[in-house]
């Protein structure tokens, strides 16, 4: 992942601003520059509003899970999630992992990150059968830079090939990030949530 690997490299600081300056003054509506699929992921995301921690190796995925949790005062909540291994691998949290959509926070894995839209795809594998306005407005999302597609299509045609017996339902994607502000027409009916990203380098 080419960008990942400049970015927390020991790049100048004055490289960095000066490429982030270039990127944020670009219009959205602006046709989309030939970007390698990482970087177009991040300034995509980051634009809809996302929050991604970048982590290595598996100790600071647990080190940046922990970092969120003391932002955000959510030791000791019940967290819901509807996946065993998530459990497991963090059961050393004192959390209280529960399947109550009243929870502080949904915590799931995902099944792409969509790079052209900086979207998050998900389905009934992370889900279950709930919508998505029924979870809880912060999202904790685990993901690992080998799940980068360039657009949606290709993100479904991955679901299909890895699930060839039963093909996952409520597939859906998270693209608006900022649950306060204000939306205009085009956005009318998304579900806002705020979503902090996790994501393994495994590539």
């Amino acid at each position: 992942m080419s960008l990942f690997r400049r970015l927390f490299s020991s790049k100048s600081k004055s490289d960095q601003k000066s490429k982030e300056r270039l990127t944020d003054d670009r219009s959205k509506y602006m046709p989309e520059i030939d970007l390698p699929i990482d970087e177009s992921f991040m300034i995509n995301f980051k634009r809809n509003g996302g929050k991604f921690l970048y982590c290595d190796n598996e100790n600071e995925v647990l080190d940046s899970f922990d970092k969120i949790l003391l932002e955000n005062d959510w030791y000791e909540k019940e967290v819901c999630t509807f996946d065993k291994n998530l459990e497991d691998k963090f059961s050393n949290f004192n959390l209280k992992f529960v399947k109550k959509t009243s929870s502080s926070f949904f915590f799931a894995t995902c099944e792409y990150l969509i790079a052209d839209s900086g979207a998050i795809l998900i389905s009934s594998n992370q889900l279950k059968e709930k919508k998505i306005t029924e979870l809880p407005d912060d999202f904790i999302i685990l993901a690992s830079t080998s799940q980068l597609v360039q657009n949606i299509g290709e993100g479904l045609k991955g679901i299909k090939n890895k699930n060839k017996n039963t093909i996952p339902s409520n597939i859906t994607t998270i693209k608006d990030f900022e649950p306060q502000k204000e939306k205009d027409f085009l956005n009318y009916g998304n579900s806002s949530k705020n979503l902090y990203l996790l994501l393994l380098e495994d590539l």
